[in-house]
């Protein structure tokens, strides 16, 4: 599923217009975006939780090489999925 089919679903089951379906799901992804860069938690009932963790520094492998790099620490997203989104079948 990509964004255009988010738009359209909210298009047929709202019957509003696509360009208005557009800025809504635009303007919630961009709130979803904002909140999250501000360290807020982000938590929808029945569908789960995203918030913002550190990530610690770590070392990897180039695959072509073999040689070590360093991955600096930062900042990774996390989704915990809610009760009822696990229990799909």
């Amino acid at each position: 599923m990509i964004k255009l089919d988010i738009i359209n679903g909210v298009v047929n089951r709202t019957g509003v217009t696509k360009t208005k379906a557009e800025r809504a799901v635009e303007t919630v992804f961009e709130s979803m975006k904002k909140a999250l860069a501000d360290g807020d938690r982000i938590e929808l009932r029945g569908f789960g939780v995203f918030n913002v963790r550190p990530r610690k520094t770590g070392i990897g492998r180039n695959p072509r090489t073999g040689a070590e790099v360093n991955i600096p620490p930062g900042k990774a997203v996390r989704f915990k999925p809610g009760k009822e989104l696990q229990s799909i079948d």
